[in-house]
């Protein structure tokens, strides 16, 4: 799930990298794309209808229309429009007299049946002048009774104060001698996790199969074994 403030990186430079970003991610995972995106898409849909569900407040900008195109480009619905709410409910940014919706929440368009309900908590603010926009979903539950074990890293084990502190030194000399000067901000992150995760490996070790359960029975039951063990 990603959240951004547009103020952090504006124009076409900022668009560019989101739509790089949600294209790498695989299309068997959830996408949910929320945040301040400094854009007014109007009230309505044409030319994007499968993007626009055809309820919003005010009228179309061109931050708007690049919203939008992302959007589209992406195969994404935006789930603010898919409801009909009164306007307070639809306004998520209030300064003074100036009254707007720039906060969007995005998900894929196999997604969309999943979502219920978008609304605005006009009581409640999340940053400054920005209020809280929240999104109902309905997810399925499933049981899944044989579960294939999966190694874990044994992190709990950095518990121990020694452990711990070999950890740190570790992770501060591959850093020091690590190359990312120059990298994009994703790939660093990527980096900095590939080395996280080596170092706690190598140090903690991983799990080597199920946890295994002994059942104990109570001191009736146990009487009762033994008696019918002797009768045989």
């Amino acid at each position: 799930m990603f959240s951004w403030h547009m103020l952090l990186i504006q124009g076409n430079l900022f668009w560019n990298e989101v739509f790089h970003l949600v294209s790498c991610i695989p299309q068997n995972e959830m996408v949910a794309f929320a945040g301040d995106m400094n854009g007014h898409i109007g009230s309505s849909n044409v030319g994007y209808v499968g993007t626009h569900g055809g309820f919003r407040y005010g009228s179309r900008n061109a931050d708007g229309s690049r919203i939008l195109e992302f959007a589209d480009g992406q195969n994404l619905v935006i789930c603010n429009t898919l409801f009909t709410k009164q306007e307070a409910k639809l306004v998520t940014y209030v300064a003074g007299p100036v009254i707007s919706t720039v906060d969007y929440i995005m998900v894929r368009q196999e997604d969309k049946a999943k979502v219920h309900n978008v609304q605005v908590i006009s009581s409640e603010e999340c940053v400054p002048k920005h209020k809280l926009l929240v999104m109902d979903m309905w997810f399925k539950a499933t049981k899944s009774w044989h579960r294939k074990f999966q190694p874990r890293v044994r992190v709990w084990k950095l518990k121990k104060e020694n452990t711990c502190e070999e950890y740190r030194c570790m992770v501060g000399d591959k850093a020091e001698e690590a190359k990312w000067k120059g990298l994009a901000v994703n790939d660093h992150w990527q980096e900095m996790k590939g080395l996280v995760m080596e170092t706690v490996e190598d140090i903690c070790g991983m799990t080597t199969g199920p946890r295994r359960y002994t059942r104990k029975h109570s001191g009736g039951m146990r009487r009762l074994l033994k008696h019918s063990e002797k009768r045989r």
